[in-house]
């Protein structure tokens, strides 16, 4: 019997993805501190191996670590880019006339063998630069923006009123939130008792479960396709593919052209500020002068992740008395405010309290994505998060690479830097979404602006 419920498919792949990533980038920071220094990390001490007087040789040697570990995870982030932009845009692009469970059983496959991988590399201790190779194979199955484009085209394909469908998409975060808090606390204590390997295999038969549950279990709430697609040949599909994205800004009238512009432009250059400074967070809890050990890494991942069931209550509640766009604007001034203090927090109280302001981080992506479906059509909505997924993972990467490259060259002077930087930056979504709302954004106007607009289906 099938069922049309995705959140335990999103339960079971956000456990694993939010625990691959601060396992991985611990993992790597060790494997290059003893590479580099020639003898064991005390994975075993009450506090982090970490120097805090400057004028010690030790300081210096843990500063270059930090910049090893931070261009490291720079090229990882570069060799997924171009597979990973591919599989996005084909996957979700067709999973409009194929159904939406394809990208995800690619992605979550995909997923399932970087995790063996993991598994074997930590086992064997094999060079930990061919994580490098891994990440370019599991990005041509889809990466984790193909797996959520789907798991949300998914649920809006279920959704006909906009409140139940923000509400729905507001529950996806609130799931990951929940999720990222408990692997966040759990992930010191999963390498301190059990250590890498080990913590691999779990993540390991996570996915392998997720696979199992999406094959076999989950139904597609969308009607099997047409004869005329399955026959298709592959140069009429591609010809098809990308004349559905074409059409999806031509057909459309000035006023929701330049709205559908300047909604993907806000969330991806706000997605491109949060998504790339996350990972410094861990690079600059572990240096001087926090010094924070694995332990203490994962309360601030869990304080971190208290944003998504903060920011699903607040659009919960806001969603009552504001419209989407001012719940939208809450979330990125908290955020840049956030972002300011945290390149200043210079103690472990103060790293904890910098959490407050990031209650509304994940607001603005949940919301910002329910305005963009409204603008379009509802068989057009696996096209859109196509668009959005494949803009997301260059936008991930770039980010990725970008951050890391200014961390590595401002840590010596102040760590802060790119944080201040994302705090500045984030004033481009910002202006972008007040454009959005001098054009006069309403729900019922563009909810009018698709009955009255002619329709151009794809050729083919």
């Amino acid at each position: 019997m099938k069922v049309l419920f995705v959140e335990p498919a999103i339960f079971l792949n956000a456990f694993a993805m939010t625990l691959t990533s601060p396992l991985t980038a611990q993992y790597v920071y060790r494997r290059i501190w003893e590479e580099r220094g020639n003898y064991s990390f005390a994975s075993d001490s009450n506090v982090s191996e970490c120097e805090k007087n400057k004028s010690s040789p030790m300081f210096e040697f843990q500063e270059e670590v930090q910049k090893k570990a931070s261009l490291f995870s720079l090229q990882m982030e570069m060799s997924g880019l171009i597979p990973g932009l591919v599989s996005t845009f084909i996957l979700l692009s067709n999973s409009d006339l194929h159904g939406r469970k394809l990208p995800m059983i690619l992605s979550s496959a995909g997923a399932l063998a970087t995790s063996i991988w993991l598994c074997l590399l930590s086992y064997f201790a094999f060079p930990f630069q061919l994580l490098i190779a891994s990440t370019f194979l599991g990005a041509l199955c889809g990466n984790y923006t193909t797996f959520w484009g789907a798991c949300l085209a998914y649920i809006v394909d279920q959704c006909k009123e906009h409140k139940q469908k923000i509400i729905r998409i507001a529950v996806i975060d609130f799931i990951l939130g929940l999720v990222t808090g408990l692997t966040g606390l759990a992930s010191g204590y999963f390498i301190r008792e059990l250590g890498f390997v080990w913590s691999f295999v779990i993540i390991a038969v996570t996915l392998a479960v997720n696979l199992i549950y999406i094959l076999f279990f989950l139904g597609d709430p969308m009607k099997e396709p047409s004869p005329e697609s399955v026959a298709m040949s592959w140069c009429e599909a591609f010809k098809n593919l990308f004349y559905r994205t074409y059409a999806l800004f031509k057909n459309a009238s000035r006023k929701r052209r330049i709205t559908l512009y300047l909604l993907i432009f806000t969330v991806i250059t706000y997605f491109f500020l949060v998504v790339g400074v996350s990972p410094i967070f861990i690079l600059y809890e572990l240096n001087s002068p926090l010094c924070w050990n694995e332990v203490f890494i994962g309360y601030g991942s869990a304080l971190g992740s208290a944003s998504f069931l903060s920011s699903f209550l607040g659009i919960w509640l806001f969603s009552y008395c504001m419209q989407d766009i001012h719940i939208a604007f809450i979330g990125i001034l908290t955020t840049m405010s956030g972002m300011a203090l945290t390149a200043f927090a210079r103690t472990t109280l103060m790293m904890f309290l910098v959490r407050v302001p990031f209650l509304f981080t994940i607001v603005p992506l949940s919301v910002l994505r329910a305005m963009l479906s409204k603008v379009v059509h509802s068989t057009e909505q696996g096209t859109l998060f196509a668009c959005i997924a494949f803009l997301e993972t260059l936008a991930g990467v770039a980010a990725g690479s970008t951050f890391n490259g200014i961390y590595s060259a401002t840590v010596d002077w102040f760590p802060g830097f790119t944080f201040l930087l994302s705090a500045g930056l984030l004033l481009i979504p910002l202006i972008s979404l007040s454009a959005v709302k001098c054009i006069n954004w309403t729900e019922g106007s563009y909810r009018l602006l698709l009955q009255e607009e002619p329709r151009e289906e794809p050729s083919g």
